[in-house]
């Protein structure tokens, strides 16, 4: 029975660190084809900096070469029918939140989501009801930023932090990026962001909690890259 125990037991623990190994690796994948885009879906790291930093990141993690060249392959096929579109809705509560899609099938997307929001308590909005109430920035997360890094980072064009998250002017993203690993900052992401100018404030508890479910559902689907939500936790 000991054996068997132990077996059991061995089993358990290698499909929980399958299930995280698959878990990064999926959230790599979209973090690799979010700098394809960002680049101009450029496939050639030696002139897309965005994409060169991802196939970085892909490396930290392990993630096999034939994984991310496979996935180069299936986005030169799908690119010419995939379109970029921004959803707009109101999440729990009256959070505005902004969805970035990138799909080829718009109808499609709309469906899953709007019956992700549905489930939630939410609803989708109309286009430029929610746009409005954001400001289209920078961001580059970091594994960890130390406040005497930040006076850096200001004299580089950082605007504002957030915990390890530096927001900057969205023109100025591609030169900064290189500017922050030269002060020794190691990057976790990197991408465009909807900061809302003036977020919900919400208590860190249930409410919350419903949120990050809401955000979590809607960065599972596969045509969503990207979720941005104006909402503040205290």
């Amino acid at each position: 029975m000991s054996g068997h125990s132990k077996w059991a037991n061995i089993k358990v623990r290698k499909g929980a660190q399958d299930k995280k190994r698959s878990a990064v690796f999926t959230k790599m994948t979209k973090a690799i084809l979010v700098a394809v885009r960002q680049g101009g879906n450029n496939v050639d790291i030696r002139s897309n900096s965005y994409l060169r930093v991802a196939m970085e990141r892909a490396g930290k993690v392990n993630m096999p070469k034939k994984n991310i060249d496979r996935i180069l392959k299936n986005f030169e096929n799908r690119k010419a029918d995939l379109k970029t579109f921004l959803f707009e809705g109101y999440g729990p509560f009256g959070v505005p939140v902004i969805i970035e899609v990138e799909t080829d099938n718009k109808v499609r997307s709309l469906a899953e989501i709007k019956f992700i929001f549905k489930k939630s308590g939410g609803s989708l909005a109309e286009n430029g009801s929610v746009l409005y109430l954001f400001d289209r920035v920078g961001e580059i997360e970091v594994e960890n930023l130390a406040e005497d890094k930040q006076l850096e980072l200001i004299d580089l064009g950082a605007r504002d932090f957030d915990g390890n998250l530096i927001v900057v002017d969205y023109v100025d993203l591609s030169s900064l990026i290189k500017k922050v690993e030269n002060i020794g900052l190691e990057i976790v992401r990197f991408g465009m962001g909807m900061k809302c100018k003036n977020p919900i404030v919400l208590n860190k508890g249930k409410k919350m909690d419903s949120l990050l479910n809401l955000k979590h559902e809607l960065e599972e689907n596969e045509d969503v890259f990207n979720v941005f939500m104006g909402v503040k936790g205290e």
